[in-house]
């Protein structure tokens, strides 16, 4: 997916498809790590609390908590492939 190349927000490659808001700090992770100017940062959620909470996580916050969600304290997922540059 390019995001440099999205016109719209409705379009494909658009920030707001892929950008999730981590429940602890409130801060914006991208779950393709980092793809275009924002930074690469680690994103994990919750398989129990993603459909009813929108349950994401940044790596801080991941740590934080022990990689246990707060909610249900069943074990945390990465989402963010991870690639080598």
């Amino acid at each position: 997916m390019t995001v440099g190349l999205a016109k719209g927000a409705s379009s494909m490659g658009h920030l707001g498809w892929v950008s999730k808001r981590c429940r602890v700090c409130g801060v914006w992770v991208d779950l393709t790590g980092g793809v275009g100017k924002t930074k690469k940062t680690l994103a994990y959620y919750c398989p129990n609390c993603a459909h009813l909470h929108e349950s994401y996580f940044c790596h801080a916050c991941a740590r934080k908590t022990k990689y246990t969600c707060p909610y249900c304290g069943t074990k945390l997922v990465l989402v963010t492939p991870l690639t080598e540059a």
